[in-house]
């Protein structure tokens, strides 16, 4: 009897520690679970919560990049190609236009945006032999003092000088005068949209007797719809109007931009058709092309 009941509790006592370990095992496998049903949703919505980020920064480059007023350095690559007409039938222009945007705090409530065009300029396959050049043309910039809060009504505006600086490095590729006068720019950026008009007008002073005075017009009436992708469909024109010869040159645009990045560069890509409205006799006619790399630097 006595050895039955020794066998009984010793089966019992070889049991329990066997026992206890499952129930151990059970219990930090369940430990486990809670922490990663905890700590998983955690890194996820950490996760998430940079990728929202990252998307309302690169949402907020590509509505400044819609904005010629905004406080951001940017070098805009402009490529043209355009084919004439008329007399000049046959011949094309390349223009690469190097548009650095520099912007300087004035103080806490204005701000100073320097735009300036450099054109390096190819004309080739023209009748006049003369005007197959190529070289740098005439430099223009644009200084705009601008409030940095918009008005009461949502608007952005600047206004300031423009100039006209002879930099083009053969007769043909320039006016070889000095230029100066007005500029201003008025804009509504609305959710997605982003609407307004840049205008200048220019006078000559100086440079060479012999070659015709500068009076023009620039308008640059202008709409864009940025995506939440970071996708901007964009159309305007630059419509110029010279008052010496009262002739109106007016290209019409429709373009399509996408931010992206390569390594820590962020840029924005762009191509646009250009249709040529109107122009001069013997001036660009038909459907020309652009193509435009930005560099954006922001602070």
């Amino acid at each position: 009897m006595m050895s039955r009941l020794q066998s009984v509790r010793c089966c019992h006592l070889e049991g329990e520690p066997k026992m206890n370990s499952q129930r151990t095992a059970a219990r930090l496998l369940t430990a486990l679970a809670v922490a990663l049903a905890t700590i998983v949703p955690a890194a996820a919505q950490e996760k998430d919560a940079a990728s929202l980020a990252q998307t309302d920064q690169a949402a907020e480059l590509a509505k400044k990049l819609a904005n010629p007023l905004a406080s951001l350095i940017s070098v805009p690559m402009q490529y043209n190609l355009d084919s004439y007409g008329g007399v000049n039938d046959g011949g094309s222009v390349s223009r690469l236009n190097i548009q650095p945007v520099i912007p300087f705090s004035l103080n806490e409530d204005w701000n100073l945006i320097s735009r300036t065009i450099v054109p390096l300029v190819s004309q080739d396959d023209f009748p006049n032999p003369a005007l197959n050049e190529s070289g740098l043309g005439d430099t223009t910039a644009s200084l705009f003092f601008s409030p940095k809060a918009p008005t009461a009504g949502g608007w952005i505006w600047g206004a300031g000088p423009v100039l006209l600086l002879p930099t083009a490095t053969e007769d043909v590729l320039g006016t070889e005068k000095w230029g100066l006068g007005p500029t201003a720019v008025v804009l509504k950026q609305s959710g997605p949209w982003t609407v307004g008009m840049l205008a200048n007008h220019i006078w000559g002073f100086g440079g060479d007797s012999s070659r015709s005075n500068v009076s023009a017009t620039f308008l640059q009436p202008f709409v864009s719809y940025t995506t939440k992708t970071h996708t901007t469909f964009s159309a305007n024109t630059e419509s110029s109007y010279d008052w010496k010869t009262d002739q109106w040159t007016v290209p019409l645009h429709v373009a399509v931009s996408q931010l992206f990045k390569i390594g820590p560069q962020i840029l924005q890509g762009q191509v646009a058709a250009r249709y040529w409205a109107t122009a001069p006799d013997g001036g660009p006619e038909g459907w020309g092309l652009r193509v435009q790399l930005t560099l954006l630097f922001p602070k």
